[in-house]
């Protein structure tokens, strides 16, 4: 299995530098007090398409070669990805083809078809899913960019902490959402190659624990029916993501719903910033794990802010 290194993150960083925003890195002495820790939130809600997602994407249509560009790309995803892959495409000149289910967020659709994708919709389910990308794959031989089972994508989403770093190099904590990993696998790469002693933990919705599962158990658990409000955090690890894991990652906590619910509104309301649940998770760990984030210099990666304003929790 070939996993990413530092220098490949690095090379990744260099190459989509031109397309993304460094995202700010803010702080609140609100919240810092509250938590009674030191807290550098590293704000990937004000990336492009609203969410981390854009890094991943950009690096792995950069990393196509032309005969693939003229083929374009096919991704499942009901989300973020299909949205940050449509408009990396888009920007690069490459055509992109979405498969979505038909139950995904209307907001999500729009999206994805404001970028100019082409969208085929199936059954809300895994299997439906991966079977409408590999017809379009069969018909027009196009590349599959999985979402997080990607080295390019992986690279691409390390870039984040990397930049955390650079700005913040005397953290003791680094925290970020686990959903399929692929955010966790390239964050813990960055900052266990750059800092050792910098404690790398995963943060999970109690309610869809299966990447904390996987990790005590040291085999692949998948995630079933999971219930929660942190919509981009519902998939299971994949092999490479969960190797990753496994070799970078301190412990991963959970969250209950409510614990995020609060979380998330309280930096709505105390930073006027929207993040999404998926991203409330990080700052949710901290605040049921009071002990163990105690005085410490702590990263939080804020993975997005795309949210439903309909349908908000609070």
């Amino acid at each position: 299995m070939n996993l990413p290194s530092l220098s490949d993150i690095q090379s990744a960083h260099s190459r989509i530098k031109p397309f993304i925003h460094q995202t700010p890195v803010l702080t609140s002495q609100q919240l810092n007090k509250l938590f009674g820790c030191e807290m550098f939130f590293k704000c990937e809600n004000f990336q492009k398409v609203g969410a981390f997602k854009f890094r991943g994407a950009t690096n792995a249509i950069l990393s196509l070669n032309e005969d693939q560009k003229q083929r374009g790309v096919v991704t499942h995803s009901s989300g973020n990805h299909a949205a940050a892959l449509s408009l990396a495409a888009r920007m690069n000149g490459v055509k992109a083809f979405i498969v979505m289910p038909e139950n995904a967020p209307e907001v999500k659709k729009n999206a994805v078809r404001g970028y100019g994708a082409e969208i085929t919709f199936c059954k809300p389910t895994l299997q439906a899913r991966e079977e409408t990308a590999q017809k379009i794959i069969d018909r027009t031989d196009a590349t599959l960019v999985h979402s997080y089972d990607n080295f390019n994508v992986i690279c691409g989403q390390g870039t984040a902490s990397l930049e955390l770093l650079n700005e913040m190099p005397d953290l003791e904590i680094v925290a970020a959402p686990i959903g399929g990993g692929g955010l966790m696998s390239g964050t813990s790469i960055s900052i266990k190659s750059i800092n050792d002693k910098i404690k790398v933990i995963g943060a999970e919705p109690l309610n869809a624990s299966d990447a904390r599962e996987s990790f005590r158990t040291g085999r692949i658990i998948p995630s079933i029916n999971p219930a929660t409000i942190a919509d981009g955090l519902l998939t299971s690890l994949s092999e490479l993501t969960f190797t990753i894991i496994r070799n970078n990652v301190d412990d991963i906590f959970t969250a209950r719903e409510e614990t995020i619910i609060e979380c998330m509104l309280l930096v709505w309301e105390r930073m006027k910033i929207v993040i999404e649940p998926s991203s409330a998770t990080v700052l949710a760990i901290v605040k049921e794990n009071p002990e163990f984030f105690k005085g410490k210099k702590t990263g939080l990666i804020i993975s997005g802010g795309n949210v439903d304003f309909r349908k908000l929790p609070f």
